[in-house]
Formats: C-alpha cells, sequence, structure tokens
C-alpha cells in the first residue's frame, strides 16, 4: 500500500440546507428538495403471494416512479425487497402511458413532498406504505392498493373542480 495515495472521503455533510437552515444536510436530501420531482403511482393486477388474491382484481399491487430532468428512477416494493432501478431512457419518456398501455392503472403527476424527520409509520412496510411514504406526510391513510387509488382520485378530482371553480376551496 506504499505509494498509493489516500484520498479523504467525500463530505456528504458539507453544504447547508438551502431553505436557509444552517444545519447541513447530506447531498441526496438537498437534490431531493432543489430538483423539481414528479411522482407517478402505478397499480397493477399481479401479485406474487397467494394472499394477495383477496384483494381487488386490478388493484393487488402499486408501485411509484419519480421523473426529474435526468430521467426516471422505478421505486416497486417486492415480497422480502425493495427494488429501486433508474431507467435507462430519456427524461422526456412517457412511462405512465407504458404502464397504462401494459394494463396498468396509472394516477399522477404528484409533487413529492419534501423529506422530513419522521418517526417510523405505524403500518407494517407495504407497497401501499411505500407509495404513501413518496407522497410524503399529507399522503391519505389507505391500507390496500384500491384504498389508495380511491383516495388519491378523490383529491385528483377536488383539485382540478378547485381550479376551475372561482370560489375559494373549501378545507
Amino acid at each position: 500500500m506504499d505509494g498509493v495515495p489516500i484520498l479523504p472521503a467525500p463530505d456528504l455533510l458539507a453544504a447547508s440546507d438551502p431553505r436557509g437552515d444552517a444545519r447541513p444536510i447530506a447531498a441526496h436530501r438537498r437534490v431531493a428538495v432543489t430538483v423539481p420531482q414528479t411522482l407517478w403511482i402505478g397499480f397493477g393486477g399481479g401479485g406474487d403471494q397467494p394472499w394477495l388474491r383477496l384483494l381487488r382484481p386490478g388493484f393487488r399491487h402499486c408501485f411509484g416512479a419519480l421523473q426529474d430532468a435526468w430521467g426516471w428512477t422505478v421505486l416497486d416494493p417486492l415480497s422480502g425487497r425493495l427494488l429501486v432501478t433508474r431507467l435507462e431512457v430519456p427524461a422526456a419518456y412517457d412511462l405512465p402511458g407504458f404502464w397504462r398501455r401494459a394494463g396498468c392503472a396509472v394516477l399522477g403527476p404528484f409533487s413529492p413532498a419534501p423529506p422530513a424527520p419522521r418517526g417510523p409509520g405505524l403500518l407494517p412496510f407495504s407497497c401501499v406504505t411505500l407509495c404513501r411514504a413518496l407522497l410524503g406526510p399529507g399522503a391519505p391513510l389507505a391500507v390496500t392498493p384500491h384504498g389508495l387509488h380511491r383516495r388519491l382520485m378523490k383529491r385528483l378530482r377536488d383539485r382540478q373542480e378547485n381550479i376551475l371553480d372561482k370560489r375559494p376551496a373549501r378545507v
């Protein structure tokens, strides 16, 4: 090992929070705050576990995709592991359209909430809890993919009605 230069490890906490907070934050968290992202959530009928047959057909699984200036990142919670894949397609690729052509129901675009310190949730990790985590703290409470789909559809309808309505939105 003589003669091999020792390089310092990168300081992931070197810069401060762009929102003005003096506490340093990790580089990947800075990117999540500063780079605009859109979130799409897909719902499918397939499931790899027999108990998933108890759920509504077409809504036995859900997964998310984040689109940013560089492309698409798909987050798919499978049984026993979380699959995170950066797709080798351009950012302009119509991934939600591809999912729709494959028979999935797709909702979006949503704006992911900024990272927030929060304790662990009360629900066990599932595809629904992952999608709720991607949506952020204001995500609707749901236990099944169909329940999440229903509540998100209601929010999208309400948002569309409020955009077209000249009266202030009721909370």
